[in-house]
């Protein structure tokens, strides 16, 4: 006789667990606790197997004939119903721990192994945070292209283009990581191409004429704020390399009796060991900051824990607390400062300036031709350059450069 909701209702436990059939193998179990749980009995080649249906009231007895009825077609057209419940219960684990989010850490681990750069894994983790917590605990198969424009549109909605186009590109290579290790079939990315507004070209700020120059040291030297803060401002244009590998500077990679600076390839936009002569305001400059952050670790600390470097905005707010605004001066600008009046001076080769900047050549042998050839000519180009800027920091009469022989 088939089951009926007042006589599951009304069924009690006992001693011993018991049956209560209703038919097509479906039968309601009542455990000695009180539980009323869903039991499909069937045979597949000969062997009799269970399949757990739910259990009552959280599965009505309509809803339970339902999952029955589905069993016996699987069953009919030659499936296990209890297999099939197993693989999709894997499934779904595996696609939980498929997660956007901990694919996009594995992808920018495994460059981590591969040698990017601490700051460019940084922005990394930065730019799939922007995407947010639903994105990143989605499994990587569920996201399509509308969910991914809605979480860019939020971006560009406060006016971050460059942002949103960066995010989307990042997202991109994490989808097609995904694809190249079996977890997706396709990028959904690609068809978001054209989607998003795009960003006008950024310049950084910078001061690239020799008074501005001097007026912007002279301000420096006036910094009244942390201490580390001014020693970085005061370093900055002395050794122009870029503001992620000025903050990851660390002690083990200074030898200040040497007055040379290591900075390894992992830290390099480039992928290169990047070799910094110091000049001799250099490197006292460093010692003062030794005396303070040193022997190890980070020579600029972040001010809440020594484990971490200071703030990638440290050196853009110190500048903004002196008065130069974004689009006067940034930490980035004193490259281009020193770029300018380095040629400018028209004493040292164009190759020898871009080795200092650390810019890539695509002509393998040429740069290493380059990076021997102009060492010793970098090494007197630092400190010509210091002792320049002290120069204009003394607000001497500023010589006009004579002009620039071709090369």
């Amino acid at each position: 006789m088939a089951l009926t909701d007042v006589a599951i209702r009304n069924a009690r436990p006992a001693a011993k667990p018991y049956k209560l059939a209703d038919s097509g193998g479906l039968y309601l179990l009542v455990t000695p606790a009180g539980g009323k749980l869903w039991r499909l009995k069937f045979r597949v080649a000969g062997k009799e197997k269970l399949l757990s249906l739910g259990c009552w009231p959280d599965v009505s007895l309509a809803v339970v004939r339902k999952e029955r009825d589905k069993a016996r077609e699987a069953l009919a057209a030659g499936a296990d119903p209890a297999r099939e419940k197993q693989q999709a219960k894997h499934r779904a684990k595996v696609s939980a721990a498929n997660s956007f989010g901990e694919i996009a850490q594995e992808f920018i681990d495994k460059r981590r192994r591969e040698g990017l750069s601490t700051s460019t894994a940084d922005k990394s983790e930065y730019y799939i945070s922007r995407m947010g917590p639903v994105i990143a605990r989605m499994p990587i198969a569920e996201i399509a292209a509308p969910d991914l424009l809605a979480v860019l549109r939020r971006i560009e909605a406060k006016g971050n283009y460059e942002t949103a186009r960066r995010v989307l590109q990042l997202a991109g290579r994490v989808f097609r990581y995904a694809v190249a290790t079996a977890r997706l079939t396709s990028d959904p990315s690609r068809d978001l191409r054209g989607a998003l507004t795009a960003p006008q070209p950024k310049h950084y700020g910078a001061i690239i004429e020799a008074k501005r120059t001097g007026e912007l040291l002279r301000a420096m030297d006036g910094y009244e704020g942390q201490i580390v803060t001014k020693l970085a401002l005061l370093l900055s244009p002395h050794v122009f390399v870029r503001p992620g590998e000025m903050r990851h500077a660390e002690w083990e990679e200074i030898d200040l009796d040497a007055g040379l600076w290591i900075i390894p390839a992992s830290k390099m936009k480039m992928r290169k060991p990047h070799h910094v002569p110091l000049s001799r305001q250099s490197v006292e400059l460093f010692r003062q900051l030794h005396a303070i952050t040193g022997p190890s670790g980070y020579v600029f600390p972040s001010i809440r824990t020594r484990t971490r470097p200071m703030s990638e905005n440290t050196v853009n707010a110190g500048l903004r607390r002196l008065g130069f605004s974004g689009d006067e001066m940034t930490a980035h600008g004193f490259r281009a400062m020193a770029s300018t009046l380095l040629n400018e001076s028209g004493k040292w080769h164009p190759d020898a300036i871009e080795r200092a900047l650390a810019h890539g050549d695509d002509d393998r042998v040429r740069a290493a031709y380059h990076r021997g050839a102009h060492w010793k000519e970098r090494v007197e180009m630092a400190q010509w350059w210091s002792d320049y800027l002290d120069q204009l920091r003394k607000g001497a009469d500023i010589v006009k450069f004579p002009d620039r022989q071709a090369v």
